[in-house]
Protein backbone atom coordinates (compact mmCIF):
# COMPACT_ATOMS: atom_id res chain seq x y z
CA UNK A 1 0.00 0.00 0.00
CA UNK A 2 1.41 3.22 -0.96
CA UNK A 3 1.24 5.84 1.95
CA UNK A 4 -1.63 8.67 1.29
CA UNK A 5 1.23 11.32 3.02
CA UNK A 6 5.20 11.44 3.29
CA UNK A 7 7.10 13.61 5.82
CA UNK A 8 10.92 14.24 4.11
CA UNK A 9 13.91 15.83 6.61
CA UNK A 10 11.01 18.13 7.00
CA UNK A 11 12.46 21.66 9.34
CA UNK A 12 10.98 24.29 10.27
CA UNK A 13 13.04 27.67 10.96
CA UNK A 14 11.52 31.23 12.19
CA UNK A 15 13.45 34.10 11.44
CA UNK A 16 14.27 34.64 15.17
CA UNK A 17 16.22 31.24 14.86
CA UNK A 18 13.78 29.70 17.01
CA UNK A 19 13.90 25.73 15.46
CA UNK A 20 10.05 24.54 15.36
CA UNK A 21 10.78 21.47 13.50
CA UNK A 22 14.12 19.58 13.15
CA UNK A 23 14.54 16.01 10.25
CA UNK A 24 10.96 14.96 10.97
CA UNK A 25 10.33 11.71 8.56
CA UNK A 26 7.52 9.38 8.68
CA UNK A 27 4.69 8.26 6.10
CA UNK A 28 0.98 7.99 7.05
CA UNK A 29 -0.97 5.21 5.53
CA UNK A 30 -4.66 5.28 4.08
CA UNK A 31 -6.94 4.47 6.96
CA UNK A 32 -4.82 5.51 9.77
CA UNK A 33 -5.81 7.44 13.17
CA UNK A 34 -2.87 8.93 13.88
CA UNK A 35 -2.76 11.32 16.82
CA UNK A 36 0.35 13.31 17.68
CA UNK A 37 1.33 13.87 21.01
CA UNK A 38 4.22 16.31 22.83
CA UNK A 39 4.31 18.95 25.03
CA UNK A 40 3.26 23.13 24.50
CA UNK A 41 6.04 24.30 21.86
CA UNK A 42 6.95 21.12 20.88
CA UNK A 43 5.70 21.62 17.37
CA UNK A 44 2.95 20.01 16.59
CA UNK A 45 0.83 22.75 15.23
CA UNK A 46 3.89 24.17 13.42
CA UNK A 47 4.09 19.86 11.64
CA UNK A 48 0.47 20.19 11.28
CA UNK A 49 0.46 23.31 9.27
CA UNK A 50 2.84 22.83 7.03
CA UNK A 51 1.45 19.88 5.87
CA UNK A 52 -1.51 21.72 3.91
CA UNK A 53 1.47 24.78 3.65
CA UNK A 54 -0.31 27.68 5.72
CA UNK A 55 2.76 27.38 6.95
CA UNK A 56 5.81 26.90 4.87
CA UNK A 57 8.96 24.74 5.88
CA UNK A 58 12.15 25.44 5.91
CA UNK A 59 13.73 22.51 4.14
CA UNK A 60 12.04 19.01 3.26
CA UNK A 61 9.01 17.94 1.52
CA UNK A 62 5.74 17.21 2.54
CA UNK A 63 4.10 14.90 -0.44
CA UNK A 64 0.56 14.07 -0.78
CA UNK A 65 -0.48 11.34 -2.93
CA UNK A 66 2.56 11.79 -4.46
CA UNK A 67 2.76 15.50 -5.34
CA UNK A 68 4.99 17.54 -3.22
CA UNK A 69 2.59 20.59 -1.69
CA UNK A 70 5.58 22.40 -0.73
CA UNK A 71 6.86 22.69 -4.34
CA UNK A 72 3.33 23.49 -5.80
CA UNK A 73 1.98 26.50 -6.97
CA UNK A 74 -0.74 28.67 -5.68
CA UNK A 75 -3.27 27.38 -7.87
CA UNK A 76 -1.95 23.48 -7.31
CA UNK A 77 -2.01 24.05 -3.52
CA UNK A 78 -5.74 25.17 -3.62
CA UNK A 79 -6.47 21.71 -5.66
CA UNK A 80 -4.92 19.87 -2.96
CA UNK A 81 -6.33 21.47 -0.15
CA UNK A 82 -9.32 20.24 -1.40
CA UNK A 83 -8.33 17.03 -0.01
CA UNK A 84 -7.45 18.04 3.05
CA UNK A 85 -10.33 19.13 5.67
CA UNK A 86 -8.39 21.08 8.85
CA UNK A 87 -10.42 21.30 11.83
CA UNK A 88 -8.88 24.40 14.50
CA UNK A 89 -8.62 24.54 18.09
CA UNK A 90 -10.57 27.79 17.90
CA UNK A 91 -13.03 26.31 15.55
CA UNK A 92 -12.66 29.24 12.50
CA UNK A 93 -15.91 29.66 11.92
CA UNK A 94 -17.79 32.96 10.51
CA UNK A 95 -19.86 34.22 13.47
CA UNK A 96 -22.84 35.77 11.48
CA UNK A 97 -23.03 33.28 8.95
CA UNK A 98 -25.23 30.36 9.97
CA UNK A 99 -24.16 27.13 10.73
CA UNK A 100 -25.37 25.58 6.92
CA UNK A 101 -23.59 28.42 5.47
CA UNK A 102 -20.34 27.98 7.70
CA UNK A 103 -20.60 24.14 6.26
CA UNK A 104 -20.82 25.40 3.04
CA UNK A 105 -17.76 27.07 3.05
CA UNK A 106 -16.05 23.78 2.68
CA UNK A 107 -16.98 23.22 -1.08
CA UNK A 108 -15.74 27.33 -2.16
CA UNK A 109 -12.59 25.11 -3.38
CA UNK A 110 -14.98 23.23 -6.04
CA UNK A 111 -17.46 26.71 -6.32
CA UNK A 112 -17.16 29.78 -8.84
CA UNK A 113 -15.61 32.27 -7.13
CA UNK A 114 -18.09 34.80 -7.69
CA UNK A 115 -20.99 32.44 -6.55
CA UNK A 116 -18.85 31.67 -3.67
CA UNK A 117 -18.08 35.12 -2.35
CA UNK A 118 -21.96 35.62 -2.91
CA UNK A 119 -22.71 32.24 -0.78
CA UNK A 120 -24.14 30.66 -3.72
CA UNK A 121 -23.80 26.87 -3.91
CA UNK A 122 -25.89 24.07 -5.61
CA UNK A 123 -28.76 21.65 -4.37
CA UNK A 124 -26.85 19.38 -4.34
CA UNK A 125 -23.80 20.71 -1.86
CA UNK A 126 -27.07 22.15 0.29
CA UNK A 127 -27.97 18.55 0.86
CA UNK A 128 -24.97 17.31 1.36
CA UNK A 129 -24.65 19.78 4.14
CA UNK A 130 -27.86 19.27 5.65
CA UNK A 131 -26.70 15.14 5.73
CA UNK A 132 -23.22 15.88 7.24
CA UNK A 133 -25.20 17.94 10.12
CA UNK A 134 -27.75 15.27 10.57
CA UNK A 135 -24.55 13.20 11.26
CA UNK A 136 -23.10 15.29 13.82
CA UNK A 137 -26.87 15.84 15.43
CA UNK A 138 -27.14 19.46 14.58
CA UNK A 139 -29.59 19.41 11.66
CA UNK A 140 -31.77 21.40 13.84
CA UNK A 141 -29.88 24.07 14.66
CA UNK A 142 -28.81 24.70 11.02
CA UNK A 143 -30.18 28.36 10.42
CA UNK A 144 -28.53 29.25 13.64
CA UNK A 145 -25.84 31.93 13.69
CA UNK A 146 -22.42 29.90 14.80
CA UNK A 147 -21.85 32.50 17.77
CA UNK A 148 -25.45 31.30 19.32
CA UNK A 149 -23.68 27.96 19.49
CA UNK A 150 -21.53 26.09 22.67
CA UNK A 151 -18.15 25.48 22.44
CA UNK A 152 -18.97 21.92 21.74
CA UNK A 153 -21.60 22.32 18.44
CA UNK A 154 -19.61 25.27 16.99
CA UNK A 155 -16.05 22.20 16.58
CA UNK A 156 -18.83 19.77 15.39
CA UNK A 157 -19.56 22.67 12.48
CA UNK A 158 -16.16 22.83 11.89
CA UNK A 159 -16.02 19.19 11.94
CA UNK A 160 -18.52 19.19 9.15
CA UNK A 161 -16.66 21.97 7.07
CA UNK A 162 -14.21 19.31 6.91
CA UNK A 163 -16.48 16.70 5.88
CA UNK A 164 -18.03 18.95 3.25
CA UNK A 165 -14.81 18.93 1.32
CA UNK A 166 -15.12 15.43 0.99
CA UNK A 167 -11.54 14.81 1.95
CA UNK A 168 -9.11 12.04 1.34
CA UNK A 169 -7.21 13.61 4.80
CA UNK A 170 -8.35 15.43 7.60
CA UNK A 171 -6.04 17.39 9.98
CA UNK A 172 -7.64 17.97 13.65
CA UNK A 173 -4.93 20.83 15.98
CA UNK A 174 -6.04 20.47 19.15
CA UNK A 175 -10.14 20.16 18.58
CA UNK A 176 -10.88 19.23 22.21
CA UNK A 177 -8.08 21.71 23.66
CA UNK A 178 -11.22 24.51 24.98
CA UNK A 179 -14.14 21.82 25.59
CA UNK A 180 -14.95 19.89 28.50
CA UNK A 181 -15.09 15.93 29.13
CA UNK A 182 -17.71 15.64 28.09
CA UNK A 183 -18.05 17.57 24.67
CA UNK A 184 -14.66 16.30 24.25
CA UNK A 185 -15.90 12.87 24.05
CA UNK A 186 -18.38 13.56 21.63
CA UNK A 187 -15.71 15.68 18.93
CA UNK A 188 -13.70 12.59 19.24
CA UNK A 189 -16.04 9.73 19.01
CA UNK A 190 -17.54 11.74 15.61
CA UNK A 191 -14.06 12.70 14.66
CA UNK A 192 -13.23 8.87 14.78
CA UNK A 193 -16.44 7.30 14.26
CA UNK A 194 -16.92 9.38 10.70
CA UNK A 195 -13.21 8.96 9.60
CA UNK A 196 -13.17 4.96 9.97
CA UNK A 197 -16.66 4.67 8.31
CA UNK A 198 -15.77 7.25 5.22
CA UNK A 199 -12.46 5.29 5.36
CA UNK A 200 -10.88 9.34 5.86
CA UNK A 201 -7.43 8.95 7.01
CA UNK A 202 -7.15 11.41 9.98
CA UNK A 203 -3.68 13.02 11.87
CA UNK A 204 -4.44 14.88 14.97
CA UNK A 205 -2.95 16.47 17.50
CA UNK A 206 -3.75 16.20 21.17
CA UNK A 207 -2.16 17.28 24.76
CA UNK A 208 -4.23 14.22 26.32
CA UNK A 209 -2.41 11.15 26.56
CA UNK A 210 -5.29 8.89 27.76
CA UNK A 211 -7.21 10.27 24.86
CA UNK A 212 -4.66 9.55 22.05
CA UNK A 213 -4.12 5.69 23.42
CA UNK A 214 -8.17 5.40 23.22
CA UNK A 215 -8.84 6.40 19.93
CA UNK A 216 -5.23 6.32 17.63
CA UNK A 217 -4.04 3.24 15.73
CA UNK A 218 -0.90 5.00 15.96
CA UNK A 219 0.86 7.88 17.99
CA UNK A 220 3.64 10.01 17.11
CA UNK A 221 5.61 11.08 19.85
CA UNK A 222 7.28 15.15 19.67
CA UNK A 223 9.50 16.74 21.44
CA UNK A 224 11.60 20.08 20.99
CA UNK A 225 10.77 19.55 17.25
CA UNK A 226 12.33 15.96 17.19
CA UNK A 227 10.13 12.51 16.34
CA UNK A 228 11.14 10.60 19.85
CA UNK A 229 8.56 8.36 19.75
CA UNK A 230 6.10 6.31 16.57
CA UNK A 231 4.59 3.58 17.49
CA UNK A 232 1.31 1.69 18.68
CA UNK A 233 -0.32 3.02 21.69
CA UNK A 234 0.27 -0.24 23.00
CA UNK A 235 3.81 0.51 23.07
CA UNK A 236 3.76 3.98 24.33
CA UNK A 237 4.85 2.86 28.35
CA UNK A 238 4.89 5.44 30.79
CA UNK A 239 8.56 5.96 30.66
CA UNK A 240 8.16 7.01 27.05
CA UNK A 241 5.42 9.61 27.91
CA UNK A 242 7.20 10.95 31.01
CA UNK A 243 10.54 11.36 28.41
CA UNK A 244 7.93 12.85 26.05
CA UNK A 245 6.85 15.61 28.44
CA UNK A 246 10.08 16.36 30.90
CA UNK A 247 12.00 16.70 27.63
CA UNK A 248 14.45 13.57 28.12
CA UNK A 249 14.89 11.75 24.79
CA UNK A 250 14.64 8.53 24.73
CA UNK A 251 16.00 6.23 21.99
CA UNK A 252 13.62 6.41 19.12
CA UNK A 253 11.10 3.74 18.84
CA UNK A 254 9.28 2.48 16.40
CA UNK A 255 6.10 0.93 15.28
CA UNK A 256 6.73 -2.77 14.49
Amino acid sequence: MNPILQIENLDKVYPDGTVALSNINFSVYPGEFVVVIGPSGAGKSTLLRCMNRLIEPTNGNVIFKDKKINQASARQVKQIRREIGMVFQNFNLIDRLTVLNNVLHGRLGYTNTIKGSLGIFSKKDIAEAEEILDRVGLKKQKYKRADELSGGQMQRVGISRALAQRPRLILADEPIASLDPASSKNIMDHIYNICTEDKITAIVNLHQVEVAIKYATRIIGIQNGEVIFDGQPSQLTDRIIDEIYHNRKPPLVHAQ
